[in-house]
């Protein structure tokens, strides 16, 4: 990924959240700690997501390993780095998608 497509993302991220924000600001019927448990919840969803696309990917390789050729157990070792990858993504901005979520389930709360 080229500096100026990451900036470009990145200014996307922050663009997203900030309309999250500005949208979830005026919404004070939902208690401060209910909406932590969303974002969380959002969060979660999105690493969840984050492994089954990445599992794919990782699972297109077939047998190959990681770094060479796949011995006993490689398996587990590869769902636990997809998981860690997941889990980076999300912590460094994810993909949007929490973000959606979150506005979504705010609303659903307070409708």
């Amino acid at each position: 990924m080229s500096a100026l497509s990451l900036e470009v993302s990145m200014g996307m991220a922050r663009a997203s959240q900030a309309r999250t924000d500005a949208r979830t600001e005026g919404a004070s019927e939902v208690s401060s700690a209910r909406r932590e448990a969303l974002r969380a919840q959002a969060d979660d969803f999105e690493t969840m997501f984050l492994e089954q696309m990445f599992g794919q990917v990782f699972s297109a390789n077939g047998d190959e390993g990681t770094f060479g050729e796949a011995g006993p157990g490689s398996d587990v070792y590869r769902s636990m780095l997809v998981s860690e990858y997941a889990g980076m993504v999300n912590k460094s901005g994810g993909i949007g998608l929490s973000d959606q979520i979150y506005s979504e389930l705010l609303k659903m709360q307070e409708g």
